[in-house]
């Protein structure tokens, strides 16, 4: 009886133990299967063979997103804004540096320089961080570095131009209209990167005001940064110097004469002609007094 137990136990654990083995191979048969398609997989789309940990592949460590703006031109005065993104920023910081003399403007949120112009601008969640510049100036130009405190650093490149907006009067910068005719002026805004808001024309230091007298027209173009101003039938009342006021510009100016009868150059034609006539009557009374004597 004991020797049958005996054989029963011996058998069982035995069936176990084979039972064991073969789940063990067909395990690692599947383990390495799969590991081996894997590979195949990663083969055919270029990737290695070796795992490289979480931690160390490049979707883990922060990026530039390389689609933002890289190039900003603002005019003298105005506000700039410098948009950089950083993906998967982690616990890093961003810092904004001036190039041409290394200095820290911003880490984080905090401002590192006595120039208040200068702040660093970020939304929680957001993968955003702006500098911005206010009231710009033509020193304010150069090259700006986004920067990341990885190991080692990495950084993204931003070029801020300042530029000095100007108006301009085609023409001359004195004109002679005769009285009756037309006064037109047009004006062009210069060195802007965005159309005016607005473009105000000046009589002296008044607006000029549509409802004082009819035939009054100005036409403003946004998009190509121009405005004509036209008067009908100018009389010697609309003479003056005209101002062309565009909004984040230098204005620009231009003296109206409107004259009464003759032009200028006819009055200066009329005036030879009459001084001639003085000089030719002179010269014969004076003959004539001579021969007399």
């Amino acid at each position: 009886m004991n020797c049958r137990i005996i054989l029963l136990w011996l058998f069982t654990n035995r069936l176990k133990g084979i039972s064991e083995c073969f789940s063990t191979i067909i395990r690692e048969n599947y383990d390495g299967s799969r590991i081996e398609a894997e590979n195949k997989l990663n083969r055919a789309e270029g990737v290695s063979d070796h795992i490289v940990p979480y931690w160390d592949q490049p979707f883990s460590q922060p990026y530039f997103d390389n689609t933002t703006k890289r190039e900003y031109t603002t005019t003298v005065g105005q506000t700039a804004h410098l948009h950089c993104r950083v993906r998967n920023l982690g616990d890093r910081a961003v810092s904004w540096i001036r190039k041409r003399d290394l200095h820290i403007l911003t880490v984080g949120i905090q401002t590192y320089t006595n120039d208040q112009r200068f702040m660093s601008l970020h939304t929680d969640g957001s993968d955003e961080w702006t500098l911005k510049i206010t009231s710009s100036q033509t020193r304010d130009s150069g090259v700006y570095e986004c920067q990341v405190s990885t190991e080692p650093k990495i950084s993204q490149a931003f070029k801020l131009n300042v530029v000095v907006s100007k108006a301009k009067i085609i023409g001359n910068p004195e004109l002679h209209i005769k009285s009756g005719s037309d006064i037109n002026l047009t004006c062009v805004v210069l060195q802007t990167p965005d159309p005016p808001s607005f473009i105000y024309w000046y009589r002296g230091g008044d607006v000029i005001n549509y409802s004082q007298r009819g035939g009054i027209n100005v036409v403003t173009e946004k998009q190509t940064k121009t405005s004509r101003l036209l008067i009908s039938r100018a009389t010697p009342e609309d003479s003056g110097n005209y101002t062309c006021s565009p909004s984040s510009s230098d204005a620009a100016s231009v003296l109206v004469h409107v004259l009464q009868g003759e032009t200028p150059a006819a009055m200066q034609h009329s005036a030879t002609v009459r001084i001639g006539t003085i000089d030719f009557t002179l010269l014969i009374l004076f003959l004539c007094f001579v021969f007399v004597r």
